[in-house]
């Protein structure tokens, strides 16, 4: 009689646990955006990369990539699209907010994402590769000549051989990626020869980007729904209602942008440099050594992470290394003058890239020069200086000096000198109390020749 209050019992528990899991809130899924300003460089890479693989680890719904850039090194751009291409979970790209920008590698890094979006009053393109090193390689003989010996300049024939090749690669790359994601690999090549650009609303009716959405939000609930395909396989996109999290960069990456932008990278490598040199010079003090040590490490860190041409560096070294010789070994100023030339060709030529914003400022090449050369006459003032001062101490401060011979002794002189008396010796024939003047110090000997002169008490002349 008692089991069936139990099965009742059992049954209102069992409905009560089930109306308890269906009111419970679910977990809401997270949006991860990333945050991709300014010049894409190394600082920018790595910001990517890593917020990425935070993403993945979080188990994240899908990741934005936030861009504003006016675009930056092929290499680290290169190294975000594979970041993107391996990620296991959907990528977005967003140029936003109004007045942003995809330009030149923003523009191939939209082309990458799985799904492209702009905000009103956006634009993207001008993805013409910027030519490194200033310039082609040299043309071989013939080369530019048609065959019936007419010859093409370099524009009419599309540029030098380099440049040709650099265009062509660039325009497969982007082609590959619009055919992966199923966009115009048309307008995509135009972007890349000829450097133009489209609107947001242009490029959602050319068929370059998918969506065109006035803040995130709107644009996450557009493409709840979505199916795209993350590793060949189908994938519903549920970022209707998301969290999303906000992936500024973080300190490590504020700190790569501060040592990675040429300038910094520049003075770190000066001042370590010199710091060291300053060590060497008078050791003991440890403070120049252990600052020029740290700078001159951090800046080979940062620079073999940008496009440094080695002559440059080469020049540079050269240009230091000449005015530091000339502040040790004066050559009255022909090696100052080598090398602060060298230094300030070096320095022009130090940034192998024509991007804006991995250009050395021609005012801090100019400051650094002139505080060199500065120092440099400084130290040559100095040794200058004191070349024309007089010896004061050590033996041959003697030379010079006037005495008497203070006596004889088995045919040797005896002279007082600073106090002691000295062994002296003469091509003369010498008497006690004639007076002498020092020539010369031979070891404990004193090279001397009579003075017809009288000498003060002084022992001048």
């Amino acid at each position: 009689m008692n089991r069936l209050p139990q099965c009742h019992h059992s049954t209102l528990l069992c409905l009560l646990a089930l109306v308890c899991a269906l009111l419970a809130p679910a977990a809401s899924a997270q949006v991860w955006v990333i945050h991709i300003d300014g010049a894409i460089g190394p600082a920018a890479a790595d910001h990517t990369i890593r917020s990425l693989e935070r993403a993945v680890a979080a188990d994240a719904e899908a990741v934005v990539l936030r861009i504003d850039t006016p675009g930056g090194l092929d290499s680290a751009m290169r190294d975000m699209i594979k970041a993107v291409l391996a990620a296991p979970l959907p990528v977005l790209g967003y140029v936003g907010p109004s007045g942003a920008r995809a330009a030149s590698a923003g523009t191939y890094l939209l082309y990458a994402t799985h799904i492209a979006a702009m905000a009103p009053g956006t634009n993207l393109g001008a993805a013409t590769p910027v030519q490194l090193g200033g310039g082609g390689l040299p043309a071989l003989p013939g080369e530019g000549e048609e065959q019936d010996g007419e010859a093409t300049s370099p524009d009419s024939a599309g540029g030098t051989a380099m440049e040709r090749k650099v265009v062509n690669d660039a325009v497969a790359y982007i082609r590959s990626l619009a055919q992966l994601r199923g966009r115009n690999g048309d307008w995509a090549e135009r972007a890349v020869r000829e450097g133009v650009s489209l609107s947001a609303e242009d490029a959602l009716a050319a068929g370059v980007i998918e969506q065109l959405a006035d803040s995130l939000p709107l644009l996450l609930q557009t493409v709840d729904g979505t199916i795209v395909q993350v590793d060949g396989e189908a994938r519903v996109l549920n970022t209707a209602g998301a969290e999303i999290v906000q992936q500024s960069p973080d300190w490590r990456s504020e700190f790569l942008a501060v040592i990675t932008n040429p300038n910094m990278a520049y003075i770190l490598l000066l001042v370590g440099i010199y710091g060291l040199v300053i060590e060497f010079y008078n050791p003991g003090i440890g403070l120049p050594g252990i600052v020029g040590a740290m700078s001159l490490l951090v800046a080979l860190y940062a620079m073999q992470m940008l496009p440094i041409s080695y002559a440059g560096m080469g020049l540079l070294l050269l240009g230091v290394a000449l005015m530091v010789a000339e502040a040790f070994a004066p050559s009255f100023g022909v090696l100052g003058l080598g090398g602060a030339a060298a230094f300030v060709t070096g320095s022009i030529m130090l940034m192998d890239t024509t991007l804006p914003a991995y250009q050395l400022a021609m005012p801090i090449v100019l400051a650094v020069t002139v505080f060199s050369v500065g120092l440099l006459v400084f130290a040559l003032g100095m040794v200058l200086r004191a070349r024309k001062r007089a010896v004061v101490t050590g033996v041959q401060r003697l030379v010079g000096t006037s005495t008497r011979v203070a006596r004889m002794h088995d045919g040797e002189a005896w002279v007082w000198l600073d106090g002691e008396l000295w062994h002296a010796r003469s091509d003369e024939p010498l008497q006690a109390d004639v007076p002498v003047v020092v020539l010369a110090i031979e070891g404990l000997t004193a090279v001397v020749r009579r003075q017809s002169t009288e000498i003060n008490s002084e022992g001048k002349a």
